[in-house]
């Protein structure tokens, strides 16, 4: 059986914390900025309650910080060591995703559905829509996590890689980037699992 996509259909939380993503992505949200209550509820049309909530979920992903008395504001770009130190827990996350793909292997659904995530990375590279190319990239990266391992290792490896987006260096060309992923895939297909580990080793840095 292939491996669920996430629903496309948002709750109105879903929708305003992917916004807030797409804003601390982008960097108009910078690295410590405070974030408003207020402020986003009047943006938003929302209830404090529910920014809270939003704020809340933002912080469990670790993009946000809170602290009594403070409030909340945009998490800290990682120092060097600790952004190493994160990469590597990632790429061992990843990798036990691919070691376990060999017992559940992608179907033809599956890699259908990964080709399309690719499309739509190389239509985000031509729009030059960086913010988007960073959420597609994500994108592909869950659905193979999520196929190898379910929602408990989404939910260990998902901090780890939004964590690391605060330090993501802005990428202008499409070749190397779609092409890493496309050699994943490829692996994949062929059941290559030593290959496809390095290759998704490779890729996340």
């Amino acid at each position: 059986m292939a491996a669920a996509k996430p629903t496309k259909i948002l709750s109105v939380k879903d929708q305003i914390a992917d916004q807030l993503r797409s804003d601390i992505i982008s960097g108009d949200l910078a690295p410590n900025t405070k974030l408003n209550e207020q402020e986003l509820a009047k943006r938003f049309g929302l209830s404090r309650g529910l920014i809270r909530d939003v704020i809340l979920q933002l912080t469990k992903e670790g993009l946000l910080i809170s602290k009594n008395n403070c409030g909340a504001s945009v998490n800290s770009i990682l120092e060097p060591k600790l952004q190493k130190l994160m990469i590597n827990l990632r790429q061992n996350i990843e990798v036990y995703a691919i070691e376990n793909l060999k017992q559940n292997p992608l179907t033809d659904d599956d890699v259908a559905q990964l080709e399309s995530i690719l499309d739509e990375l190389q239509a985000a590279f031509d729009r030059e829509d960086f913010t988007e190319v960073t959420k597609v990239d994500i994108s592909f990266h869950n659905y193979l996590i999520y196929k190898a391992g379910g929602e408990d290792l989404v939910n260990i490896w998902y901090p780890y890689v939004m964590r690391m987006r605060l330090n993501y260096k802005r990428i202008t060309s499409s070749s190397e980037c779609v092409e890493e992923h496309r050699g994943i895939l490829q692996a994949l297909r062929e059941g290559d699992i030593s290959r496809a580990s390095k290759a998704i080793k490779a890729n996340i840095k």
